[in-house]
């Protein structure tokens, strides 16, 4: 049996934010609990949005107590912050941090007892939906606004807490690409090549199937039509366009059929170094398919390369592993992508602990390949 979980609603299309206030007021809300971080206030892209709500009498509150990786305190303190605010839907501006964090204040103000944020990792048995949640989304990257899933750190442990929840999902997402004109290059290339991993290790999860497979395989495609011009010129509009879609797809597949040990590798990286984790991605996604060229997932690697504009006609199954694994650090060194973990500020000292935290990472079951501690760290140190 294969499950999707999906947005209620979804709107795409530049200009398309207006609609917060159409969906608030058919939807009978009152008051908006507006979830940013303080760059997109500082440069005025929240504004983008609030003004739709000043423009049409919607009351809000702004809560900015994101950080690039979230904390478990981020949260508690936008449950408090909302429980106080009256606020009877949320609204979530920014990247994967940003929705993320709305993401569990919107399960937690719901579950209050989850208010420990630790009892959320994993699949948690939360009892009711979330509070309504509009994500709108500045990154080309995370597709957090289309996801089961969030990120959110224990400081205190330096783990990054992988939760997944169909609860969670926001209610609207809303992908306008004139949020994203000014990411800068590297937020740009780093966001983009997560959308790739997420299409990637997705399409060859065990758990994929013919629908998944569907969205991944645009996703890659689009990405590798789009990604460098994007980062080249932020003001191409069919570049940001195309970027904006091709990640939103690539959240519709992993979202419901998982990820793999990128992901577990990438996860350590931020919790011990605060890496962001677009860019930790990037960086070991070539290192990972070579790993996981040696089992039946290998077989898949052909469709990668086509769908990244390879001309595969006559390969062989090893010409077109190696024919992806090419596609993908090529244009990872086009976008100036960082390729060893040593540039990133990776200790090597800390490898080992670095290999156990992503062996028990909850994305580590969905890797095509089966593997182990000693493989993880082995992997570590061809990247470092």
């Amino acid at each position: 049996m294969n499950r999707i979980v999906l947005n209620e609603t979804s709107y795409f299309g530049a200009g398309c934010r207006s609609v917060v206030a159409d969906e608030a007021k058919r939807r009978g809300f009152k008051k908006c609990f507006f979830v940013t971080d303080n760059d997109l206030i500082k440069f005025g892209v929240a504004e983008k949005v609030t003004s739709v709500l000043d423009n049409a009498g919607i009351p809000y509150e702004v809560y900015s107590d994101v950080k690039a990786n979230p904390t478990i305190k981020n949260v508690q303190n936008g449950v408090d912050a909302f429980n106080k605010s009256g606020a009877d839907f949320i609204v979530t501006l920014g990247g994967g941090s940003a929705i993320d964090t709305a993401k569990g204040i919107g399960i937690v103000a719901n579950n209050p007892e989850f208010y420990d944020i630790k009892s959320l990792e994993g699949v948690a048995e939360t009892k009711h939906r979330a509070v309504p949640t509009f994500a709108l989304s500045t990154t080309a990257g995370t597709a957090a606004e289309v996801t089961i899933n969030y990120v959110i750190t224990d400081e205190d442990a330096k783990k990054k807490m992988v939760c997944v929840d169909p609860n969670d999902i926001p209610t609207v997402a809303i992908v306008d690409p004139e949020l994203m004109y000014s990411m800068p290059k590297g937020l740009t290339a780093a966001t983009g090549m997560d959308a790739l991993t997420h299409a990637i290790e997705s399409y060859i999860t065990p758990g994929a199937w013919e629908m998944s497979d569907m969205f991944e395989l645009k996703a890659i495609e689009l990405i590798s039509k789009h990604l460098k011009n994007a980062v080249e010129d932020g003001q191409n509009q069919e570049a940001r366009e195309g970027m904006s879609l091709a990640q939103y797809i690539a959240g519709m597949g992993f979202s419901n059929v998982g990820l793999g040990i990128v992901h577990s590798m990438a996860h350590p990286l931020g919790a011990y170094y605060d890496t962001p984790h677009g860019v930790a991605n990037a960086l070991l996604l070539p290192y990972i398919m070579e790993y996981n060229a040696g089992c039946s997932a290998a077989e898949k690697y052909i469709d990668i390369a086509r769908a990244m504009g390879v001309d595969v006609s006559g390969m062989s199954k090893e010409e077109g592993v190696n024919a992806a694994i090419d596609a993908v650090k090529k244009l990872s060194l086009s976008i100036n992508i960082p390729q060893r973990l040593n540039e990133i500020g990776v200790k090597k000292e800390d490898i080992p602990q670095l290999a156990v935290a992503a062996f028990n990472d909850v994305c580590t079951g969905g890797n095509p390949r089966e593997t182990s501690v000693e493989d993880i760290e082995a992997l570590y140190h061809t990247a470092f």
